[in-house]
């Protein structure tokens, strides 16, 4: 009876932490494409961001309370939300004239 209360708590644990929605974001010369993500609000949200570059650039946003490196020519996954209807700015910490772009939570 306590393997079985076990393995259920372990799955119960392992789905919490999955995301209800996986999106791409790629960095490409500089620049997040798309500039402008739509994602469902109330939602857990895995995004991918792909550094097609060959420099790192830094994923941060103060509104989503994350930041990350992203080596040259790697991917990674930041997980966000579930989110209130709005607006979420993004930016490249390393290039944030032009690698901008908003989460926009609908």
């Amino acid at each position: 009876m306590k393997t079985h209360l076990l393995i259920a708590l372990t799955l119960l644990a392992n789905t919490a932490l999955a995301a209800d929605t996986e999106l791409t974001l790629v960095l490409r010369d500089h620049r997040f494409e798309p500039a402008e993500l739509q994602v469902p609000a109330g939602k857990k949200i895995k995004l991918r961001i792909e550094n097609k570059d060959a420099t790192p650039e830094e994923f941060e946003s103060h509104e989503l309370n994350r930041e990350k490196i992203v080596a040259g020519n790697s991917v990674i996954s930041v997980y966000v939300g579930p989110l209130e209807p709005g607006r979420y700015p993004f930016y490249g910490e390393f290039n944030p004239k032009t690698a901008q772009g908003v989460l926009v939570a609908q």
